[in-house]
């Protein structure tokens, strides 16, 4: 008898290695803190070409014409094409490092920014190890340790483009996947998520109704304590949406390869990889987020979404709602449950305050939310943003302006 793959998905099982934490393990990793990391096979779009950027604003979801109509850039601040304030995280995002045979989920980041980048800029990454915290508990899994990296962004200037502190939960794969089918564990949501088709007729129809504010600048003095920033929808995610964010550079480590590439890629480190119990080919770690054995086998019920593309979607939402004459400063962004392949996930946005800051910006705190259709938040957040004043030149003088180039 032939099996469908739903039946061979439920007989077969990937395996992942599997490691507890030990004393020699904390001993290594704590040698290797303040370590600048080679990344060299974790870098994709050191060009910001017109292409690179393009594909990396598709692949986040962003129509805003300031990213890739060259016509409508050079009538912005910028006065030239630029890409989204995230590209840098389609430039490098994050790696694999240490802790073998363990699960890992990125758990949180605070970004920065100083400078746009324009088509044709060269952008240069480094990451440093800054330590981790723990072991501790976990009610997930055994024990945990969480990493923390600092990225940095110079372009061919030598200009610091931005900055990126983010963390890494990992955990003991095998006590994660041993809890999983016990009372401990906690109750998983339908998956896929059950759509009627008038509820994905009203969630297309409302994402397609939304729009970038772009050339209309939103003014500081305008903006009051506890407005609401309009809502960008993002789903019912599907496969596709995962793979346009791979493909616009968003992966991580390894670099996604096929065939001969790939097999030289995991015979040198065999912990990147596992293999497809129902293809028999040999997948990415990372493709959790789009193969359903890889999430099962790290413990987890459904493919699900990247932590730092979650992070894209949020800077994409507050250059929405700011426009084109705005300067994202900083964001900050938690992690919280997983977005799952068939989930939406609505961003929403609260002006918390209003200020002239330390170098005389004229600046809003942000407090933002991402929220599914079970009512969860699954990414809470943090941002600033610089605005323009009333009376005040819109062109160098704006937040944008103040940092283009001639």
């Amino acid at each position: 008898m032939v099996l469908s793959v739903e039946e061979q998905a439920q007989e077969k099982q990937a395996v992942m290695p599997q490691a507890v934490i030990t004393d020699e393990m904390i001993a290594s990793m704590q040698t290797k803190v303040g370590a600048n990391l080679r990344i060299d096979h974790s870098v994709n779009n050191e060009l910001a070409s017109r292409i690179a950027v393009t594909k990396f604003a598709g692949g986040i979801g962003d129509i805003n014409p300031l990213w890739t109509d060259p016509e409508h850039a050079s009538a912005s601040p910028y006065r030239a094409p630029v890409a989204p304030p995230s590209f840098i995280i389609g430039c490098f995002s994050g790696i694999q490092f240490g802790w073998p045979g363990l699960g890992s989920f990125h758990s949180e980041s605070t970004l920065t920014l100083h400078q746009p980048v324009y088509w044709g800029d060269v952008v240069d990454s480094g990451c440093v190890y800054t330590g981790f915290d723990g072991p501790s508990a976990s009610s997930f899994a055994g024990r945990t340790v969480t990493d923390k990296f600092r990225n940095s962004y110079t372009n061919q200037l030598g200009a610091l483009i931005a900055t990126i502190d983010w963390k890494v939960i990992n955990f003991e794969r095998g006590a994660a996947k041993a809890k999983a089918g016990t009372s401990e564990a906690k109750p998983q949501p339908t998956l896929p998520h059950p759509w009627a088709e008038d509820e994905i007729v009203a969630i297309e129809a409302q994402v397609l109704a939304e729009r970038p504010r772009g050339a209309e600048p939103r003014y500081w003095d305008d903006v009051t304590e506890g407005q609401e920033l309009e809502v960008v929808t993002k789903g019912p995610i599907g496969l596709t949406d995962e793979i346009a964010f791979v493909a616009g550079g968003g992966t991580p480590i390894p670099r996604l390869k096929a065939h001969a590439a790939a097999l030289h890629d995991y015979a040198a480190h065999p912990a990147w990889a596992f293999r497809d119990p129902i293809t028999g080919a040999k997948e990415p770690i990372y493709s959790v987020h789009y193969n359903y054995q890889a999430a099962r086998a790290m413990s987890v019920a459904f493919q699900y979404d990247v932590g730092f593309q979650r992070q894209c979607w949020q800077l994409h939402h507050l250059t929405h709602w700011a426009g084109d004459h705005s300067w994202i400063r900083s964001a900050r962004s938690e992690y919280r449950k997983f977005v799952y392949l068939s989930d939406v996930v609505r961003l929403t946005g609260t002006v918390t305050g209003k200020r002239v800051d330390d170098d005389g910006e004229h600046v809003v705190d942000i407090k933002t939310s991402a929220v599914n259709q079970r009512g969860e938040t699954v990414m809470p957040g943090t941002a600033v943003i610089a605005l323009p004043v009333r009376g005040a030149d819109l062109g160098a003088a704006s937040p944008a302006g103040a940092r283009a180039r001639t």
